[in-house]
C-alpha cells in the first residue's frame, strides 16, 4: 500500500439523514477516487471513514463539511485513522 495513503473517521452534524447524504457521499467518493465507507449514526450523525491519497481525503472533507444541496451541516468533526486498503465505497 502506497505511504501517501492516509485515513480519516468523519462525524457529520446537523439535518444529514434522511436527505440523500449517504448516497451523495457515495458518489462524490467514486469521483474523488476514495474509498471508505458512510453510514447513520443512532444520533442522527452521519459517520463516513474515507480513505485514499491527502489531497482526494482533503477534498472529500471539504465536501463532507457541506454535503449535498438537501443537507444542512453545522459541523464536522475528524479523526486521523490506519489505513485498511478498503475496495471501493460502502454505504452502511
Amino acid at each position: 500500500m502506497p505511504t501517501d495513503r492516509i485515513r480519516r473517521r468523519f462525524v457529520v452534524h446537523g439535518s444529514v439523514q434522511g436527505v440523500g447524504f449517504r448516497v451523495a457521499a457515495a458518489a462524490e467518493a467514486r469521483r474523488r477516487g476514495v474509498t471508505g465507507s458512510a453510514r447513520n449514526r443512532f444520533d442522527g450523525t452521519v459517520e463516513a471513514e474515507v480513505e485514499g491519497h491527502a489531497d482526494a481525503v482533503d477534498e472529500m472533507a471539504a465536501w463532507l463539511a457541506h454535503g449535498p444541496p438537501s443537507a444542512r451541516v453545522d459541523h464536522v468533526e475528524a479523526d486521523e485513522i490506519d489505513p485498511r486498503g478498503d475496495a471501493g465505497f460502502r454505504i452502511a
